[in-house]
C-alpha cells in the first residue's frame, strides 16, 4: 500500500529532513510512527500526499510512483487518503455540516449524497446531532472528531494523522485513537504520527521511530490493556 525505498528529502538552505528512509506499509495495517518535533514525520506525510517531492529515492502509494506522478492525477491520489492535523484546519464561521461536506462539495457530489454521507460520518465518530453548531462551540476533542468526519468523508483506503492527540487529555486522546482503530478494522490502513509512547504502548501496534530524519526502529511493544470498548460501533461511512 505504501512503500519507501531509500527516500531522501532536502530542502533548499541544506536541511536533511529525511536520509535513506525505507519502510513498507501493507493495506489494512495500522502503524504508529513515533519521534519527537522535527523528526522529520510531518515531511514524510507530505511526501506521501505529494504536497512537495522526495530530493531521491522511490515512493509507491498504492502501487503508483507518487514522484513521477503527473499533476493532473495528484487530486486523485490525495481523494483516497484521509489526513487529519493536530491543529484541525477547520473552518471556524461555518457549520459542522459544511466543514465536514467541503470535501464533497468540491467534487460536485449531489446533495442528498452529501448528507447521506455527512449524517454516517459523524455517526461514526460520536458526533450525532452537531451539525449545525459552529466548531468554535465544541471542545478540542469534538473538533478534533470534525476534522476525522471531514477526512473518512471520501471513503479512502489510507488515513494519515499527524499528531493527533498533542494537544488532548489522556482519556480524550484515547478516544480518538480508539476511532483510528475501528476505521482500520475495516480495512483502512492507519498511519498515525506522534510522540506519545503512552498510547504506542496501549494498542501494542507497529512502529516506525524516525530520529534526526532516519528510521531508526521498527518494532513492535509488548500488549497493554486496552479500553473496554470503544465510542464508534457499527457500520456507516464505508457502507454502500
Amino acid at each position: 500500500m505504501i512503500k519507501l525505498s531509500q527516500i531522501n528529502k532536502r530542502y533548499p538552505n541544506g536541511h536533511e529532513a529525511l536520509k535513506d528512509v525505507s519502510f513498507e506499509i501493507a493495506a489494512g495495517e495500522m502503524v504508529f510512527l513515533a519521534g519527537r518535533s522535527g523528526a522529520g514525520k510531518s515531511t514524510l506525510f507530505k511526501l506521501i500526499t505529494r504536497i512537495e517531492k522526495q530530493t531521491s529515492g522511490s515512493l509507491l502509494v498504492d502501487q503508483q510512483n507518487v514522484s513521477r506522478m503527473r499533476s493532473g492525477k495528484i487530486p486523485a491520489l490525495r481523494r483516497d487518503i484521509g489526513v487529519i492535523f493536530q491543529d484541525h484546519k477547520l473552518l471556524m464561521d461555518r457549520t459542522v455540516f459544511d466543514n465536514v461536506a467541503l470535501p464533497l462539495i468540491v467534487i460536485g457530489m449531489p446533495h442528498d449524497e452529501i448528507r447521506k454521507r455527512v449524517r454516517a460520518a459523524l455517526s461514526k465518530v460520536g458526533l450525532d446531532g452537531k451539525e449545525t453548531q459552529k466548531p468554535i462551540t465544541l471542545s478540542g476533542g469534538e473538533q478534533q472528531r470534525v476534522g476525522i468526519a471531514r477526512a473518512v468523508i471520501n471513503r479512502p483506503n489510507i488515513l494519515l494523522a499527524d499528531e493527533p492527540t498533542g494537544n488532548l487529555d489522556e482519556a480524550l486522546s484515547d478516544e480518538i485513537i480508539d476511532i483510528f482503530a475501528d476505521f482500520n478494522r475495516v480495512g483502512v490502513t492507519v498511519l498515525i504520527a506522534t510522540h506519545d509512547l503512552r498510547q504506542v504502548e496501549r494498542l501494542s501496534k507497529r512502529t516506525l521511530h524516525l530520529e534526526h530524519g532516519e528510521l531508526i526502529g521498527d518494532y513492535h511493544h509488548a500488549p497493554k490493556a486496552k479500553s473496554a470498548s470503544s465510542i464508534v460501533t457499527g457500520s456507516g461511512v464505508f457502507d454502500g
